[in-house]
């Protein structure tokens, strides 16, 4: 297997632009939420609107996970950077749309299609800092993307109730900031060359299976709380808008350091992070569950948010590092929609456990139990790498 061929020298200037187009799928989830009961109320007389307003938010994510695959084929077949800019701008247009379409079917639809849009790009980007960098930088800078993005959400998050205080419209306008980045990436970034005796390799799938399946698993638990928290404090009395925003700023800040310690502890192999990372979460799950005291809530949610901010680095790494050059892009679109999946799943799951159970504390406690019996799969059944995480090669 030949491994890229390249003159230049990856540095600050792309790293900083793959951290950006990195941060619009977290744009995409989280800009929204805030303006959701605006929206509500604006499409009041519309059939379905209870439901068809929340998918709004939520549909990008099922959009992700069915074009992310299609993506990395792409990726490989063709040109990473190539992609990643015209989908930068597309995400940009599509993300607009809301400000001037008037149809909350057709507002869906753009989101369908900013949702293809992001499987491109957080393909393309998680791809290219694979290509660019190997061994404990790369280790590093996936760690990296992980912290970067969870700051961005929080910020995003914050930014949507701003803007939304003068209409549910307005924080549309931020999508327009990825064709603004599309400028300087089609500066400074590359499509890596390779040897031309590179023959195209078939779908990675036996090395990605395992990989995407624990994955799946992953997302599941990372977008647990994500979702519910507001709904558990609310449960216990907690109807503080700056409370739950403080509480919930909090979880962010401790899933920040979670990634900002991936690659401290990359020396350790894929089994072992993922056990602690999937003890803790089940841990942390079951600790809200097992009480009303808002103190302890904050405990589990705080343990829950830094092992999930530890786990979504190692999963990536896990992924990525194996594959060559020329399966790169296949192998992150399927991480990729692995991960997004497990997260458009997280709150159909809990709603029906919660439906079944008649408990939201109920439904977080099953999530957590099945958190325990992952860890469990992962320690003893499932083919695990135990070698460190920092030193498998690039190729």
């Amino acid at each position: 297997m030949s491994p890229p061929v390249t003159s230049r020298q990856a540095g600050f200037p792309q790293l900083v632009l793959l951290l950006v187009g990195s941060c619009m799928p977290v744009l995409g989830a989280v800009l929204l939420s805030p303006v959701l009961p605006r929206m509500s109320q604006h499409f009041a007389t519309t059939p379905g609107a209870d439901v068809l307003v929340p998918v709004i938010l939520t549909i990008p994510a099922l959009f992700i996970a069915l074009g992310a695959p299609f993506a990395g084929a792409i990726a490989d077949r063709f040109d990473r950077k190539r992609l990643l800019i015209v989908t930068m701008v597309a995400y940009s247009i599509f993300g607009t749309a809301p400000l001037y379409l008037d149809s909350i079917q057709a507002i869906l639809i753009s989101r369908m299609l900013v949702g293809i849009c992001e499987a491109a790009i957080m393909t393309c980007c998680t791809t290219l800092i694979a290509d660019y960098w190997s061994g404990p930088r790369r280790i590093r800078y996936l760690g990296l993307q992980t912290l970067v993005t969870t700051i961005a959400a929080t910020v995003f998050f914050a930014l949507g109730g701003l803007l939304g205080a003068d209409g549910w419209r307005t924080p549309f306008w931020l999508y327009g900031a990825a064709a603004l980045a599309a400028i300087p990436m089609g500066i400074f970034l590359w499509q890596p060359a390779v040897a031309r005796h590179e023959t195209r390799q078939p779908w990675p799938w036996r090395i990605m299976a395992v990989p995407s399946l624990v994955t799946v698993g992953g997302g599941v638990v990372f977008y647990t709380l994500i979702v519910q928290l507001a709904f558990v404090l609310d449960g216990v009395g907690v109807t503080d808008t700056a409370a739950i925003g403080g509480i919930t700023a909090l979880m962010s800040l401790a899933t920040a350091a979670g990634a900002g310690l991936f690659a401290k502890v990359a020396t350790h192999g894929a089994k072992v992070l993922l056990v602690v990372e999937f003890v803790l979460s089940g841990l942390g799950l079951l600790l809200i569950f097992a009480t009303e005291a808002v103190p302890v809530i904050v405990v589990g949610s705080v343990l829950t948010g830094f092992a999930t901010g530890l786990l979504l680095p190692t999963l990536v790494t896990w992924a990525v590092n194996r594959l060559p050059f020329a399966q790169r892009g296949r192998g992150t679109g399927l991480w990729t929609a692995a991960l997004f999946l497990g997260e458009f799943l997280s709150p159909l799951l809990v709603s029906a456990l919660t439906a079944a159970t008649g408990g939201l504390g109920t439904s977080l406690a099953i999530i957590g139990v099945a958190t325990l019996v992952l860890a469990g799969l992962v320690a003893t059944l499932l083919a695990v790498p135990t070698s460190p995480l920092n030193t498998v090669p690039a190729e």
